[in-house]
């Protein structure tokens, strides 16, 4: 079976496989720490942020460096000698649209001043996108590629409580469908295995995400890591984290209920091995993309199969 958005044996709709469409060659991405925080942190909407938040996801060279400086080194570090790779640059610790016009000017101006960019996108939470913002993306959006990455992590509202999301998925289905019409590409990220949720409310967000239709999706299982309330939540009172096995036949099923056409930008995460205190099987993303591939061949499915 040749999977419509493929050019390989994948099942699914690829990032790899949508840049090499778009732009005729892999894409790399450059994360970048704006100094930004979020209002999950500084008392607007919460305090201290998601239960699993480290002070921002990602992968940051030095926090204390300018954007400017850590886009070159994020090219210096990912690029061979003399070979010239396109990056998208990927505005990502905490909310990147929680600011004023004038800041993302600056971090849009910054990251386009280097002639290899051929994108950028925020990570931000729908609640942070006001007409003005959209806006601004709009008009950003004709200078470069712009994507905008929301955070919804699950469909189930005793869930966004327990993890101090402070939102709930109504006002985010809500927010959302509101961008959704200003023809901005989108990306939606969800996390597997968050406390107290079964396969079945695991199986039932992916479901509500296929019908939202976003461009992208972004899928990866709750990784524990050191220093966060999580942390000491599980090490309290230990709760059961989803296998290895479980997740890729779940992951596989959750593809089924996407849109083809939505790209799967990720399907396991990358956790800092150092902090990673459970599940230690996330470590291994080979071997979970590749089971996730063996899986859906043996059972002939596909993304958007069940549709």
């Amino acid at each position: 079976m040749n999977f419509i958005y493929s050019n390989d044996n994948k099942r699914y709709h690829t990032f790899s496989y949508y840049n090499k469409q778009k732009y005729g060659e892999k894409v790399l991405k450059a994360s970048v720490n704006a100094g930004l925080t979020c209002p999950n942190i500084d008392g607007t909407l919460g305090v201290g942020g998601c239960i699993y938040c480290e002070g921002g996801s990602g992968y940051f060279t030095n926090k204390t460096l300018s954007v400017k400086e850590q886009i070159a080194l994020e090219f210096k570090r990912q690029t061979k000698p003399f070979k010239n790779h396109k990056f998208i640059v990927y505005f990502q610790a905490n909310t990147n649209t929680y600011t004023d016009i004038k800041t993302l000017e600056k971090m849009a101006n910054d990251a386009l001043s280097f002639e290899n960019v051929v994108g950028i996108t925020f990570s931000t939470r729908t609640d942070c996108v006001d007409d003005e913002k959209i806006a601004f993306l709009q008009e950003l959006n004709q200078k470069t590629d712009v994507c905008v990455e929301f955070g919804l992590q699950s469909v189930h509202n005793k869930t966004l409580k327990f993890i101090n999301r402070c939102q709930t998925y109504e006002s985010f289905e809500k927010e959302y469908l509101n961008f959704k019409k200003s023809g901005i590409r989108s990306c939606i990220h969800i996390i597997n295995s968050l406390p107290g949720e079964t396969y079945d409310m695991m199986l039932q967000t992916a479901i509500k995400v296929g019908k939202l239709n976003p461009e992208g999706l972004k899928i990866h299982s709750l990784h524990i890591s050191k220093g966060t309330k999580l942390a000491k939540i599980y090490q309290e009172k230990p709760f059961d984290l989803i296998d290895k096995n479980t997740y890729i036949k779940l992951v596989a099923n959750q593809l089924t209920y996407i849109q083809p056409t939505t790209v799967i930008e990720r399907l396991t995460g990358d956790g800092d091995k150092q902090k990673l205190i459970a599940p230690n099987w996330s470590k291994d993303k080979i071997s979970v993309l590749g089971g996730i591939d063996k899986y859906m061949a043996e059972n002939d499915l596909f993304q958007g199969k069940n549709l």
